[in-house]
């Protein structure tokens, strides 16, 4: 572990007891996530927040006493801390004070992989430290003892410091600029290729990445390349932060593009949400989307409603969705599922069971999308032959003298392309 650390929440007025038992219980998960030891946690319930502290006064020493007590190194509060209480609690605490925001951009930080995500993160934390650096003015320019010309050395130092901060984020701005402009290049190849897009969306440790290896797994008949394919998976929060694409062609249905996309979570910052915007248009492009949820956890309704929300935000609530209840065989006789009822489906991506139904369910979702039919194509029209083999379910093809009979399913689009050729 990289140290230890004390939790600290406050119950605002506002806050139901059960909203504030899954933040917490969220804040601990978040900790254990960034490799953090935890020593303790101490809570406060509050009409409003304090202005100085946050916390009350006489709870700031009770804290301190904590933290003395349990050997942390670092404070971490649930809640959104404003400047001038993260140096006024160090000032008191003598030690590192985090917020919920800092400990997501923390974990965010360790979990990018690609360029994209790294930069998108480092937006965001540069973001996080302007206004608390200009927090900081103020205090720091009494060391002047005199009016601008006269500037103390911390004065000067601050504003180098921000200066440097916003040279930064204008350099990152322009970098993911041009990796956004590949990302539409990239996006619009694949949409030119005419396959289904789906994606996979839902709250952190949902199941969503364990779903898409469920079915690379499943559906490639090549293990060694199922294998390369497959996304890292843990039982942790955040586990992945890189939107994968991945083509999955299951015998006897239409092959489809699937996206594994960052999970959701509570009280998620508003700016990390606007810097993996471009990540996440995946699941607003998509012509469906798979709602994962972890049909174990207690507080799923609520998990459910952030990420309804959380798509809303994107622009992607129009996009219509099935709700894939995973890990249903902690809770259900296993022997019973997979469960459907309307566009809702409780399997176990884990151990495989019910993906064959999922299928089905998702051909059914978008069935106005495709159409039956019998083709007679000329042999000069071999593209349209690999094409179909390529994006269609073909049921059955036969080399005759006119040319290659096909039967297949194929998307209304398509039908309608290749309507001439019907026999």
């Amino acid at each position: 572990m990289d140290n230890r650390v004390l939790l600290v929440g406050v119950h605002l007025q506002e806050c139901t007891e059960d909203d504030f038992t899954l933040s917490m219980a969220e804040l601990w998960d978040l900790a254990e996530a960034c490799n953090m030891e935890i020593a303790g946690k101490v809570e406060q319930k509050l009409q409003r927040p304090h202005t100085a502290y946050y916390i009350g006064p006489g709870k700031v020493a009770e804290v301190l006493a904590a933290k003395e007590e349990a050997g942390a190194e670092t404070v971490v509060f649930d809640n959104t801390l404003s400047p001038m209480q993260i140096r006024n609690l160090q000032k008191e605490l003598d030690c590192v004070v985090m917020d919920r925001t800092a400990l997501i951009l923390e974990i965010f930080e360790k979990r990018a992989k690609s360029r994209e995500a790294k930069l998108q993160v480092e937006v965001v934390k540069l973001q996080y430290m302007l206004p608390r650096l200009v927090g900081m003015h103020e205090a720091l320019s009494r060391q002047g003892g005199g009016g601008f010309a006269n500037k103390g050395s911390g004065e000067k130092k601050l504003e180098l410091d921000r200066r440097k901060l916003e040279q930064r984020l204008t350099e990152l701005r322009k970098e993911l600029n041009h990796i956004k402009n590949e990302r539409v290049t990239q996006r619009k190849k694949r949409n030119d290729t005419g396959a289904i897009r789906v994606a996979l969306v839902g709250y952190t440790n949902a199941g969503k990445s364990t779903m898409m290896n469920c079915m690379l797994e499943k559906f490639t008949q090549d293990t060694r390349f199922s294998e390369e394919k497959k996304v890292f998976e843990e039982d942790m929060l955040f586990a992945t932060l890189d939107t994968t694409v991945r083509k999955i062609a299951p015998p006897g249905h239409i092959p489809f593009l699937l996206s594994d996309t960052v999970g959701f979570i509570s009280k998620l910052p508003h700016n990390l949400i606007e810097a993996f915007h471009s990540t996440l248009e995946e699941a607003v492009e998509s012509d469906l989307l798979l709602q994962v949820v972890d049909f174990s956890d207690f507080h799923r309704d609520d998990q459910i409603n952030v990420t309804n929300e959380t798509l809303k935000e994107l622009g992607a609530d129009e996009v219509p969705v099935i709700y894939v209840y995973n890990k249903a065989d902690l809770c259900m006789e296993e022997s019973l599922l997979p469960i459907v009822r309307g566009n809702r489906i409780y399997l176990s991506a884990k151990k495989g069971i019910g993906i064959e139904r999922l299928l089905e369910m998702m051909e059914d979702a978008l069935k106005d999308r495709f159409r039956e039919g019998e083709f007679l194509f000329p042999y000069s029209m071999g593209a349209a032959v690999s094409y179909l083999n390529e994006t269609a379910v073909v049921y059955s093809s036969e080399y005759i003298e006119d040319g290659v009979k096909i039967h297949a399913k194929l998307k209304a689009e398509d039908y309608g392309r290749f309507r001439k050729y019907l026999s």
